[in-house]
């Protein structure tokens, strides 16, 4: 295969929601490339871009696939993302590392609320955006009201480069506005046949290319001058004019096709080819230490792993972008993060699961490894003679989803969390960790779908049974009011016995507390919780009632149940404990019947001491449309929420909230559901509070009831 060199290289990844028709369109691009003879389709499960089982079945992308085609002899390499929001993390990797984002729009739909997600993740990485409006053949196509709602969610610098002549059924003509002709395409596609704009649609076309220069004009100042010279600008200039602002995003092009029978995808690569940007005219990646890489071919080489995964007898392959340099077989390089060499033994270009063998990689192409030894996504590697630091992380969004998960039979829960270490290392969206406070193995990801498919590998791939749950809320336990309470703890089985007596007081811990004055303080120790808040312990006995020796052990047992609270299990915090006297027995007395003594006597002046249940309250911000904002109101007072203010931002409102965490298992999905996927979210958590009275009955009563089920 031929080596391209960079300037001969496009990068782009295809966008859209579900249905939106990026598989075809990719489908399309490759056979016009003749880089396959036949054109697969989603409903035949033979495209080359969704050949995985779970896509095969589901009849979607779940994962970005990398394929190429070559175009007028340069090769464009496609990133075709999956279009469900619930698969933002393989978005966000693939807008990351393209030059030009491709959105495919279904005229027949809009814009939906993959499109809102990827636009943002695109502005974030600064990556130029065109439009690719599709299915103009079907009877409900609107190509003008998808345009106005584009402006209408993007702004002015959408921009018309096509528009079709004959929407609909039988859809096979456009208007091309940079070279002002008429394009009419024959079934499947191909070259068009270029015709006159005719005379009815003049007057159009003629607007529509002066709104198109005027656009392209302000992507330069050289350009700027020539059009008010000449009220116009030539088709060279205007391409030029057009790459400039898409780079500075200052023009969001607008193009027109059925791609499930070949319109418009020629003309769509033409311009990919021409007026995109290569890489050379593209923003590079910078270092953690600041240094931009900007895809210099003579440099060392430098390279970026934006996604790792697992193929069938292959093994893990390493997703790269060459960001300086060129890359050879054979060669070493560095990994910043763990400081080891990692060995590029075999290249490859690939076209979803087919792959072909090369020598070398120029900067700015994108390829694929295998072997790589301690390597993840977001990982970089550089030639030793730049030992530089790695390259800024793609910023994956944070898990809005969470489950408590186990494997049905519990030998197989060592297993079940090596899978989801490696699912982590393929999909950095998928979070799993050990709660030691909730003693749950907790998952984390982007939403309901997102689970479902993570239990598709279990059940299919890995063969492993396994039972999702919701989460435990981490409540916190305290008191109100003081409290005194003694216990006795006497056994006598044969030789030496246990007896211990203490007599304590607690009083709730608050800022510039007092003291009581029943009894003198003899010693004090203030102990940080590791799950927040404070206990006090204080030495308070009088007359050598209790050997100092045993207090040690007293504290050790209100500890115990500090981190296993009297009411429901839950740490307890945020006390003050006052052991002022007790009974010793010469020979039984020992630090466990003190232990058991104290932890004891704890237990029931908490129980009298106004005990209460706190939970995590966090703040919530809810991003949605405002013309669904009732029914997002509506849902949040319905989970005690207390809403703290509201702010806008263009169509959508912002509301602001406190909200109790125990009331927001699912949210996520609920979200989706009210606002038609549009709505997002963010939560941080904020403070502990009371839970109301009704709550904390239920609470203590499920407690109750757990523990006669463990006896």
């Amino acid at each position: 295969m031929k080596i391209f060199q960079t300037d001969e290289i496009r990068n782009v990844a295809l966008i859209g929601a579900a249905k939106s028709g990026k598989t075809t369109l990719s489908e399309g691009m490759l056979f016009e490339g003749k880089m396959i003879t036949r054109k697969g389709s989603v409903d035949d499960k033979n495209t080359v871009s969704d050949y995985r089982q779970i896509e095969i079945e589901r009849h979607i992308s779940v994962t970005a696939t990398l394929m190429y085609t070559i175009y007028n002899d340069k090769k464009i390499n496609i990133l075709d993302t999956p279009g469900f929001s619930d698969f933002t993390g393989d978005i966000v990797s693939a807008v990351s590392v393209a030059d030009t984002a491709i959105f495919n729009v279904n005229s027949q739909a809009g814009v939906e609320a993959t499109t809102e997600n990827a636009w943002r993740q695109a502005e974030k990485c600064g990556t130029p955006v065109v439009f690719f409006i599709n299915h103009l053949d079907h009877h409900n196509a609107n190509f003008d009201d998808s345009v106005r709602q584009l402006k209408d969610y993007f702004g002015d610098k959408v921009t018309i480069i096509q528009y079709p002549v004959n929407a609909g059924e039988g859809f096979d003509t456009v208007i091309n506005l940079i070279d002002m002709k008429m394009l009419k395409y024959k079934q499947g596609g191909g070259i068009p046949e270029i015709l006159d704009i005719p005379a009815n649609e003049t007057d159009k076309a003629r607007k529509l290319h002066k709104a198109l220069v005027e656009n392209a004009a302000e992507g330069d100042e050289s350009l700027m001058e020539k059009y008010f010279e000449n009220d116009d600008l030539s088709i060279d200039d205007t391409r030029l004019g057009i790459r400039l602002s898409m780079t500075q995003r200052g023009m969001f092009p607008v193009f027109c096709g059925a791609a499930k029978h070949g319109i418009g995808i020629t003309r769509l690569m033409d311009f990919i080819v021409n007026s995109c940007p290569c890489p050379i005219h593209s923003r590079g990646r910078k270092t953690t230490s600041g240094k931009e890489y900007n895809y210099s071919a003579t440099d060392p080489a430098s390279l970026f792993i934006f996604k790792i995964s697992n193929e069938q007898h292959l093994g893990e392959v390493s997703h790269f972008k060459v960001y300086s340099g060129t890359l050879i077989e054979g060669q070493d390089l560095i990994n910043p993060r763990t400081g080891n060499k990692e060995r590029i033994s075999q290249l490859f270009v690939v076209n979803g699961k087919n792959r072909e063998k090369v020598d070398k990689v120029i900067a700015g192409d994108i390829a694929t490894t295998i072997k790589l030894k301690e390597v993840r996504a977001n990982d970089s590697l550089f030639d030793a003679k730049i030992a530089d630091a790695p390259f800024e992380e793609i910023p994956y969004p944070e898990p809005v989803f969470s489950t408590a998960v186990k494997a049905a039979n519990s030998t197989d829960d060592e297993k079940l969390g090596s899978i989801l270490q490696e699912m982590h290392r393929n999909d950095p969206t998928v979070v799993a960790g050990m709660s030691r406070e909730l003693r749950q193995l907790i998952l984390q990801c982007q939403g309901e779908y997102h689970l479902n498919t993570i239990k598709w590998y279990f059940d299919h791939l890995h063969k492993l049974d396994i039972e999702f749950f919701s989460p435990k809320i981490p409540y916190r336990e305290t008191i109100t009011k003081p409290a005194k309470a003694d216990y006795r703890h006497k056994k006598q089985s044969g030789g030496s016995g246990q007896f211990g007596e203490v007599h304590l007081m607690v009083q709730p811990y608050v800022e510039g507390y007092k003291d009581p004055t029943d009894f003198p303080i003899r010693g004090k120790e203030e102990h940080k919780l590791p799950w927040g808040g404070v206990l006090i312990f204080s030495n308070c006995v009088v007359g050598g009632a209790i050997d100092a020796r045993f207090l040690p052990a007293i504290l050790k047992g209100v500890m115990e149940r500090l981190e296993e609270g009297p009411l429901t299990g839950s740490y307890a915090r945020d006390i003050m404990v006052y052991v002022y006297d007790g009974k010793m027995h010469p020979v039984d007395s020992n630090e466990l019947s003190f232990k058991l003594a104290g932890r004891q006597a704890f237990i029931t002046a908490f129980k009298n001491a106004g005990p209460k249940i706190m939970e995590p309250i966090y703040d919530l911000s809810v991003r949605m449309p405002e013309d669904m904002m009732g029914g997002v109101m509506t849902d949040l007072q319905g989970r005690r929420a207390v809403i703290m203010g509201m702010d806008s931002d263009n169509k959508y409102q912002i509301i602001n909230a406190k909200v109790p965490l125990a009331e927001m298992d699912k949210y996520s999905t609920s979200l989706s559901s009210i606002t038609s996927g549009r709505g997002t979210f963010k939560m941080k958590y904020a403070e502990y509070m009371q839970v109301p009275t009704d709550v904390q009955v239920k609470l203590l009563k499920d407690y109750e009831e757990k523990l006669k089920e463990e006896e």
